[in-house]
């Protein structure tokens, strides 16, 4: 007679994981009470169990109030409390908005949200605590579906933007500038890395504007009370270990801050600022910044702190107005900035932007000349450029192969598809993703031409 069954014969794929569970502590008013049933609905939602003690939850997340001083200390107790039962602790709430106090006490929380951010405490326990397996939902990997190769991705750090240049509809589009919560960006690229991403490219329409529309607001991630502001961001993401590489940067004051960064080999040395033009009467028609001589200086400053920084812009040729006098103005601005990429567009009207109501339309015929000029200014200062560096030793991020069957890979200084290659010259198949040393043996305009460190000279 076969033996009873037990949950011990039970097949392996029949058995049900417990699910996680999540304590919950709510402190304060009934608006910090509905706060807290939306994070509790959504941690249902997802699979989660609600542990009714310290004792049964792998989690606690402690909801605080910080309208009183007693509504503080209770609160930094209830931390304290949650802190010695259970030992893994998020922070959200009004206290929350306060992330150097409760850190000071508690340095060893998890994270530190403020009031009503759900997706940020989401995002924090998801970091520490994964969702139970959903087997509909993985299908899906937890970085998400990717286009690019799987040795770098694209990390958007916001939507919309909040400058109004004259020959674009963007915020028409997408709207005004929204930064996502720093914890959910954080949370996502270290997805990334874990998936097997060796490069990321920080993307936006203005990513030097990040955080601005959220007012800087205090957070903290990994234990590390701070603010939702681009160096705060570019400083948590050079940790990852990873290439980090910054696109659409905006030339704000505080774009200075994160040069230093590069210099210590955090962040790549690489800034892409969409500078546009360089005739003061041109860029204030476009609603841009206007201090050329001032850029100019800062480029100066940034390659002081920064000798390595690689610069790419892209400039506007023939926006109505033009004159010759203009164009001459912006040869003269590269002539001196020689920066290492430059991309360069002739206008064309948008429909809603104001700039295609403007007077005095430059011909087409000579605008298409005056790019062709332009770009044969900088490909003359691009050759200069990449000459300089043959002889050197450089690490490299493997791509693959181009149709000639050459190992293709970039340096520190380019970025996929918009700029130049590294073409290895090795016997040996080196497989995409590979980060490797190599001499700068040769270049021209656009690429260089390398040898592996292994090969000989």
């Amino acid at each position: 007679m076969p033996a009873p069954t037990t949950a011990t014969t039970v097949p392996a794929r029949r058995r049900r994981k417990k699910p996680p569970a999540i304590g919950f502590v709510s402190l304060g008013c009934a608006k910090a009470l509905v706060d807290s049933e939306r994070i509790l609905t959504r941690l249902k939602a997802e699979g989660y169990a609600i542990a009714p003690s310290y004792e049964g939850a792998d989690l606690v997340v402690v909801n605080t109030c910080g309208f009183l001083l007693s509504a503080r200390a209770e609160s930094l107790e209830a931390i304290g409390e949650a802190l010695a039962e259970n030992g893994k602790v998020v922070v959200t709430g009004c206290l929350g908005a306060e992330p150097e106090r409760i850190l000071a006490e508690h340095p060893q929380v998890l994270a530190v949200t403020g009031p009503h951010q759900t997706d940020a405490v989401l995002e924090a326990i998801h970091a520490h605590l994964p969702p139970p397996h959903a087997p509909f939902l993985e299908l899906v990997p937890p970085h998400g579906l990717k286009l690019t190769p799987r040795h770098y991705a694209y990390l958007k750090i916001s939507e919309g933007c909040r400058n109004r240049c004259s020959f674009c509809i963007i915020p028409k589009l997408r709207g005004d500038l929204v930064s996502r919560p720093l914890a959910e960006v954080l949370a996502e690229a270290e997805s990334l890395v874990a998936a097997g991403v060796r490069e990321i490219l920080v993307i936006s329409q203005d990513t030097s504007a990040y955080g601005l529309d959220r007012r800087f607001e205090p957070t903290s991630w990994r234990g590390r009370a701070l603010e939702t502001r681009f160096l705060d961001l570019c400083r948590e993401l050079g940790r990852l270990g990873v290439w980090v590489r910054l696109h659409y940067v905006y030339p704000y004051p505080h774009v200075d801050q994160v040069v230093p960064l590069m210099a210590e080999g955090k962040i790549l040395p690489y800034l892409d600022i969409p500078f546009q033009h360089a005739s003061p009467r041109i860029l204030k028609a476009m609603r841009r910044p206007a201090a050329t001589e001032r850029t100019l200086e800062r480029i100066r400053t940034w390659r002081e702190i920064c000798p390595e920084l690689a610069i790419r812009s892209t400039f506007i040729v023939g926006f109505p107005g033009e004159t010759e006098g203009d164009f001459e103005e912006l040869l003269a601005f590269l002539e001196e900035a020689r920066l290492d990429r430059v991309g360069c567009f002739v206008f064309e009207p948008v429909e809603g932007a104001a700039a295609t109501n403007f007077p005095d339309p430059v011909p087409e015929e000579l605008a298409e000349e005056r790019r062709a000029r332009l770009m044969a200014l900088q490909e003359k200062i691009s050759a200069e450029r990449l000459a300089a560096k043959v002889g050197r030793i450089e690490p490299v991020l493997v791509d693959g192969l181009d149709e000639e069957g050459r190992t293709v890979a970039r340096s520190r200084f380019d970025a996929p598809e918009v700029d130049g290659r590294v073409l290895i010259e090795s016997a040996a198949p080196i497989p995409p993703g590979t980060l490797l040393e190599v001499r700068i043996t040769g270049s021209d305009a656009h690429d260089l031409v390398a040898i592996p460190m292994d090969d000989p000279p």
